[in-house]
């Protein structure tokens, strides 16, 4: 079978995605040890930086759709790969109850990821259509939330079995919540860009990456690995020092 070429300057954006996110998380790490004082969940400085960091993975995993079905990608090796971010996304699940019971993630980055594949994947083939569909889908939280907060009828969607749609008027308490609505519509942006960039400037994707970025372009070839075993690696060392009293 004929490996698939990668494309180095996507990968490099996600690798650029990947070191923002581990240093992002690693000092989620030292508040929840005790070793900083800041609040992840109002701050501006995190909340926004959280946003932009799974804005940038989202916008990378609809260009990497877009590049997948131009190479002519096989269902069947979708839904070989759509299994492994599924897979991981039940295991950060379970990790995250062990360690949060009280706000663990039921639908964080990686199960949004997975229902929005299936999505993107369907209507990848809409073209400029998508760039509408997905200012659309992230209006549609804010119609939403308008919505809600003003009706006791629409309150449901507000509920666990409910609130993955994202047309909620209040958070969950969940250590990571990546609804479909508005986040679809970034992914829905990836494909619609990179379909542009293959047809009028091809060399925006496929070119060759400057040679200091290889390793960003390496890390992006094995994001979902990376973020599989960074925090259990990070944890893990944070919690030796601790044991050691430091």
């Amino acid at each position: 079978m004929k490996t698939a070429l990668r494309f180095d300057r996507l990968d490099a954006l996600r690798g650029i995605a990947i070191v923002w996110m581990t240093v992002y998380h690693f000092c989620f790490d030292l508040n929840h040890f005790g070793w900083i004082k800041q609040d992840f969940y109002h701050d501006p400085l995190w909340t926004w930086q959280r946003t932009c960091i799974v804005s940038l993975f989202l916008l990378c995993a609809g260009a990497g759709q877009a590049v997948a079905l131009h190479q002519g990608q096989s269902w069947q090796r979708f839904w070989r790969r759509w299994a492994q971010v599924a897979g991981c996304a039940l295991l950060v699940s379970a990790g995250s109850y062990l360690m949060y019971p009280q706000s663990w993630i039921y639908f964080g980055v990686l199960h949004g990821i997975a229902v929005m594949l299936v999505i993107v994947r369907l209507t990848a083939h809409w073209g400029v259509w998508l760039w509408p569909l997905g200012l659309l889908a992230i209006a549609s939280k804010f119609i939403a939330l308008y919505a809600v907060s003003m009706s006791a009828n629409l309150q449901f969607l507000n509920e666990k079995g409910f609130n993955a749609l994202g047309w909620i008027s209040k958070l969950p308490v969940t250590q990571d919540f990546v609804p479909i609505f508005p986040w679809l519509g970034l992914m829905w942006w990836g494909v619609a860009a990179a379909h542009y960039c293959l047809k009028h400037h091809r060399t925006a994707l496929d070119g060759a990456a400057p040679a200091q970025t290889g390793w960003l372009a390496w890390l992006g070839t094995w994001s979902l690995t990376w973020y599989m075993l960074h925090q259990p690696v990070m944890i893990g060392a944070m919690q030796g020092l601790k044991a050691l009293g430091l």
